[in-house]
């Protein structure tokens, strides 16, 4: 106040304090789901995203976690309130890639928040996803390389009641996970991960019902609306940057399976068909649609060179053509007739963001991959993704052995891994000229050498083992991964990038990560 006058701060700068604000409820989210949880997974490793969600389950403002999860959680939210109606003191879970789930280890608890405990106006939603490295499945760690069925990934959770008017419904939970035909091997873990994941949603609600309290449902409403308006516009004005034009590329997999993209650019709107692209797989590398709309919105955000959350309102002048297939599989009620997705999330996402930016002509590729490396027996199961060089661009060289595009977690410290499983890590470097010479050279990738201690199941799912990470702009292409068994009895096995082996007591992976590609015609010797 001055003179007596109140001062009415201008709407863009509301806009901006409430953009904060929903980005520290998410924030303070995953801070709680970190600290609550128990698996390495989660609490170690940080393969978990939070966000908030309008009142009509429309992405708002996350944390700055995992990009294939948090694209997602809007179309998840939405097919989940469809399936089973939300009302105050209710919670619902569900890992179903038919209702925006991503794959089955990925568990998404949703959360209602009304303005008050007891009801009222509803204010949107809270939204948490974690990696279960274990969730049953024909192999420990729930991602198993020869998959042909969803059935044979792990348990299969629909949407699920798991707090009912406040009553918490857990011994269901635990029967279910423990039930056929492929059990859970954690399921104590996995429940105490679900406590955290529901603590998590339970700050982020009380969060948002406080911004209620203070400002208004109406005022928190109207500014969740803006966002939304605000990143649409965007959008639109990153996409009026780039003229009228069309813009196409093609990427393979591996196996040769073809991932092709079509961009129609023109008056601020865009329409990216994938029209093309594979069909349904044989084995494990089908993306829901929840993740093809993750990778599409992430390389959306890419264009627009200003601070946003990854917020669904840059979608609203995309129009999305999916054709039926390995981007838009069919899921029948039988998990035992719905195609195998778990590379789907971890890999073909990453080979979606290949064709995108180079179709864009945003940058090299990168590393391309996640590097899935699991490993465990009849109790346990234990997951990490492994970082490699990320593509260089126009005035920047690609950083060397991180993660990049659709992951972002940590690699579990040497002396978490080493206590609790039966491995010991005998080399973790750098892979020194794995990436593509340019102007701008890519990132090398990594080796990751671990030694096993008893006998154990291992599996491998990876890409750019076969397809060279491209170079942009006469930049060269990365070095291909590669992986190898050195059997304590003597030998050398050479794995494929999607794998699997059982290993003995004194065996040990050497593990080679891809280098990102070059960007520029290198300078002459």
């Amino acid at each position: 106040m001055r003179g007596g006058a109140v001062i009415e701060r201008p709407q863009a700068v509301e806009l901006e304090l409430f953009t904060h604000r929903f980005a520290a409820l998410a924030g303070e989210m995953g801070a709680m789901l970190e600290a609550t949880a128990l698996s390495t997974n989660v609490r170690d490793r940080l393969d978990f995203s939070c966000a908030l969600l309008d009142d009509r389950g429309r992405l708002v403002a996350n944390a700055p976690h995992i990009p294939v999860h948090l694209g997602a959680l809007g179309l998840c939210v939405r097919r989940v309130v469809e399936a089973l109606p939300l009302g105050p003191g209710d919670v619902a879970l569900t890992n179903h890639p038919a209702y925006g789930g991503s794959h089955l280890p990925d568990v998404t608890v949703v959360t209602p928040v009304y303005e008050a405990a007891e009801g009222g106006v509803l204010l949107g939603y809270v939204a948490s996803r974690a990696h279960h490295a274990e969730i049953g499945g024909v192999r420990p760690g729930s991602m198993p390389p020869a998959g042909r069925c969803l059935a044979e990934e792990g348990v299969v959770i629909p949407p699920t009641y798991l707090l009912r008017a406040g009553e918490a419904r857990w011994p269901a939970i635990e029967e279910l996970l423990a039930g056929p035909p492929y059990p859970s091997r954690a399921v104590a873990e996995n429940l105490a991960d679900l406590r955290a994941a529901v603590a998590a949603n339970h700050r982020g609600a009380a969060t948002l019902q406080a911004l209620a309290r203070q400002h208004g449902a109406a005022t928190v409403g109207r500014y969740m609306e803006l966002l939304r308006q605000q990143a649409a516009e965007r959008m639109r004005a990153a996409l009026a940057e780039l003229g009228e034009r069309r813009l196409a590329a093609r990427e393979e997999l591996d196996d040769g399976t073809p991932i092709a993209v079509e961009i129609d650019v023109g008056g601020g709107r865009a329409r990216i068909d994938f029209t093309g692209s594979g069909g349904v797989h044989p084995g494990n590398l089908n993306a829901p649609p929840a993740v093809t709309r993750s990778a599409v919105l992430y390389v959306l955000r890419l264009l627009i060179d200003r601070p946003l959350p990854l917020n669904e309102g840059l979608l609203e002048p995309i129009d999305l053509v999916l054709p039926p297939g390995l981007l838009n599989p069919p899921f029948d009620v039988d998990p035992a007739r719905a195609p195998a997705v778990v590379g789907g999330n971890v890999e073909t996402s990453q080979r979606l963001v290949d064709a995108l930016i180079k179709a864009l002509g945003l940058m090299a590729c990168g590393q391309g991959t996640m590097n899935n490396l699991l490993f465990g027996d009849r109790r346990s199961g234990y997951y990490e993704t492994v970082g490699g060089g990320a593509g260089a661009g126009p005035g920047f060289d690609g950083a060397d052995a991180v993660h990049s595009h659709m992951t972002n977690t940590r690699i579990t410290d040497p002396e978490v891994l080493e206590v609790r499983y039966p491995v010991r890590l005998e080399r973790f470097a750098i892979r020194r000229g794995s990436g593509g010479r340019g102007r701008f050279r890519g990132g090398d990738g990594a080796v990751r050498e671990l030694l096993f201690l008893a006998p154990l199941s291992l599996s491998l799912l990876a890409q750019h083992r076969v397809v060279r990470p491209f170079g942009m702009r006469g930049g060269e292409p990365g070095a291909v991964g590669r992986q190898r068994l050195l059997r304590a009895a003597g030998g050398e096995e050479v794995l494929a990038g999607s794998d699997q082996a059982e290993v003995e007591a004194g065996d040990r992976l050497l593990l080679e990560t891809p280098g990102g590609g070059g960007w520029g015609r290198p300078p002459a010797a």
